[in-house]
């Protein structure tokens, strides 16, 4: 399997959580990572920043490069790409992280919460994967990775927080339709979701969640670094789930990613 040592990560949402573990993952590798995230100052509510972030992935074995950038905005997506080329030479990896999130219904839904979804959900991956195609064109093993869901479209899930849904689902579907658009370049585009809730700050945003019967972002983050490591051109158009990739490469133990061993874990949303 190919080596990411070298490869240059460029990840949306990285100064915490998923995107920070994903980085840190390949980072031990030799990754060089690109921190892409709004928090350049620390948060009155919420741990690490870019800068924090990047600290951690050189310390982990890679090399990082931090970039302040609100991914709704085009002109900060192409700002952030062209630092990353001039400082890399390239970008071999796309990890589409960033998201917002607001389990609400209808009228419980501002439209200033519903812009904020849409603007970072599907028009930030959007934009971002359009930005990276011209440099992923030229990798030797070129991925693009949205952390979405796959698409169940029972009544279930869009019935209490519909807008969500639509947003997160908008993700999926630039998987579904940029993996055969780019399956001639070569470029993988795939999609990975966690079969249970994971311990991260938007946990918050979820009411009555146990942190206790979550998993921690390791999981996820060891799943993506299995699948991009794949070579692009026998990989793409895929709706992974963290645990199935992980079993499809031999981990037996699952119990290591619990917060609380042994104990009762919560699925995740979009999952029967």
């Amino acid at each position: 399997m190919p080596t990411l040592r070298g490869k240059t990560m460029f990840i949306t949402g990285a100064s915490r959580g998923i995107g920070h573990a994903i980085g840190m993952r390949c980072a031990k590798e030799g990754a060089n990572v690109v921190v892409v995230a709004k928090t350049a100052k620390p948060h009155p509510k919420l741990p690490g920043t870019i800068h924090t972030a990047a600290a951690d992935i050189e310390a982990a074995g890679g090399k990082a490069l931090a970039v302040e950038a609100d991914i709704r905005f085009e002109d900060q997506i192409e700002a952030a790409v062209k630092k990353a080329v001039e400082r890399f030479g390239g970008i071999d990896i796309l990890v589409n992280n960033a998201s917002a999130i607001s389990l609400s219904r209808t009228l419980d839904t501002p439209m200033k919460r519903f812009d904020l979804m849409f603007g970072v959900n599907v028009r930030g991956t959007f934009a971002t994967s359009q930005a990276c195609i011209p440099h992923l064109k030229k990798s030797d093993n070129p991925h693009i990775l949205n952390l979405a869901p796959p698409l169940n479209m029972s009544a279930r899930w869009f019935k209490d927080h519909c807008a969500y849904t639509m947003a997160k689902y908008g993700m999926s579907m630039c998987v579904l339709g940029m993996a055969e658009e780019l399956k001639a370049d070569g470029i993988a585009v795939n999609a990975l979701w966690p079969r249970t809730v994971i311990l991260t700050a938007a946990l918050a945003m979820i009411p009555g969640v146990d942190p206790a019967a979550c998993r921690k972002p390791e999981i996820v983050a060891d799943a993506a670094h299995a699948i991009l490591s794949h070579e692009s051109q026998s990989c793409t158009g895929n709706f992974f789930i963290d645990e199935e990739v992980l079993k499809q490469q031999g981990v037996g133990d699952l119990d290591r990613y619990a917060v609380k061993p042994g104990g009762k874990l919560l699925t995740d949303l979009f999952l029967d």
